[in-house]
């Protein structure tokens, strides 16, 4: 039976969305990238924005839409770009994220620990790679910037590609912070390639420097909003709980893959080599989403073990610890004193006092001055980064920023 694979989907953020490729089509319907329904884009962000629901399945689509944009801009203006490669190029950014799991950095920093999300992402393209009989070969080349043309690296990978691209207005469209919108439609328009560098016309430079003022709030108003990171935070000691009466031998609820993660001992099997658990990983892996997490803590709020079922249902219902941010360290002395304070309020001990009172820093800077920096095409030909191209200071956007948070629980939750 024929089946009609140019497909016209309907996005909120960019309109109509047309798959030009039966491979795209066939990539989309496979289970792999169907997970990614399942996977929120922000995370708990949606603690702070009720609307920011969006799927990483919504952001790979509007990710290929822009590169099938910018790959058309391009050869308007000359540039070589075969229909092999626009291909290969479509498909590596629209699988860019399909190695993510749910609430990727919780997940990265408790039960799947030493294994990020980029080497599961080309780890799953190699495996797609061969059930698809060799066709993403020159796809992964690209995605590893080991293809000769390297500006087409760029567009997946770089600090103009077309994953800031997309996610920058499609997670302000959804959170309704507007200073996060970015004009990808100009910017798109200005790029060209210089010396297989991907580079911005001159009369795009305004739209850079909106761009780069727009990603810098975002990640202070959204994706470094003081709640998330206290959320976050919460969630990540909820599988640090899990994960620690796992390995004692209690057990759990949770999905097979789910249980199969809190009961590996990372600890042995980190210096191993990857070939050796990458099939039986990326198998629970690929079964994983945010569902499965959530239900999971539903149930663990109600366990007889106070500290697991405490955190569970703060997550659930929405229960945060306070959560203080500083530019300097804050004193030792304060935090021993909050958890020997906590510590009798809790009835918890020392190890266990640290799920409730627990200090860190949150790191970030929107651009850094590297051989990956973004290089504006003058009019005379010679390309200029765009710290020197622009009017103004781009310093305090090149700066790396420190914060120190502290949190601990409301008393009143207590009660």
């Amino acid at each position: 039976m024929l089946v009609n694979k140019r497909k016209i989907l309907n996005d909120p953020v960019f309109g109509f969305i047309g798959l030009q490729s039966d491979l795209i089509f066939d990539l989309i319907e496979h289970p792999y990238f169907q997970r990614l329904r399942r996977i929120k884009q922000l995370g708990l962000s949606c603690l702070v924005y009720p609307g920011a629901n969006h799927t990483r399945f919504e952001h790979a689509l509007g990710a290929l839409h822009l590169m099938r944009s910018a790959i058309a801009s391009l050869q308007s203006k000359g540039i070589e770009i075969t229909a092999d490669e626009a291909e290969a190029v479509s498909v590596a950014i629209l699988l860019h994220d399909i190695g993510h799991g749910p609430f990727s950095h919780a997940l990265e920093k408790t039960i799947v620990q030493g294994v990020n999300h980029e080497v599961l992402s080309l780890e799953l393209m190699k495996t797609l790679n061969q059930q698809f009989d060799n066709k993403l070969e020159l796809a992964i080349c690209i995605f590893k910037n080991q293809y000769h043309k390297k500006f087409l690296h760029q567009l997946v990978a770089s600090q103009l590609d077309m994953d800031r691209m997309d996610y920058l207005r499609r997670d302000s469209f959804f959170s309704g912070v507007v200073e996060g919108t970015v004009g990808s439609d100009r910017i798109i328009k200005m790029l060209n390639v210089a010396n297989d560098k991907l580079v911005v016309e001159k009369k795009g430079i305004y739209s850079i420097e909106k761009f780069l003022i727009a990603r810098r709030l975002m990640y202070w108003q959204v994706y470094l909003h003081k709640t998330v990171i206290v959320a976050e935070n919460m969630l990540i000691n909820v599988l640090k709980r899990a994960k620690e009466l796992t390995m004692q031998g209690i057990e759990l609820f949770a999905p097979p893959h789910l249980q199969w993660f809190l009961k590996q001992n990372y600890n042995k099997t980190q210096n191993l080599n990857f070939e050796l658990y990458k099939s039986e990983l990326l198998s629970n892996f690929v079964m994983l989403d945010d569902p499965d997490i959530m239900a999971s803590i539903k149930v663990w709020s109600k366990h007889n073990d106070p500290i697991l079922a405490f955190l569970s249902d703060a997550i659930i219902n929405r229960k945060l610890f306070k959560i203080e941010l500083s530019d300097k360290a804050f004193d030792q002395q304060r935090i021993d004193k909050l958890k020997t304070e906590y510590s009798a309020l809790l009835s918890v001990n020392e190890h266990e006092i640290d799920y409730f009172v627990f200090s860190n820093t949150i790191t970030n800077n929107i651009y850094e001055l590297n051989s990956d920096e973004i290089t504006i095409l003058m009019n005379n030909n010679a390309t200029v980064s765009i710290d020197k191209a622009s009017e103004i200071d781009l310093s305090a956007i090149s700066k790396k920023v420190t914060k120190h948070y502290l949190c601990y629980p409301k008393k009143l939750a207590l009660v």
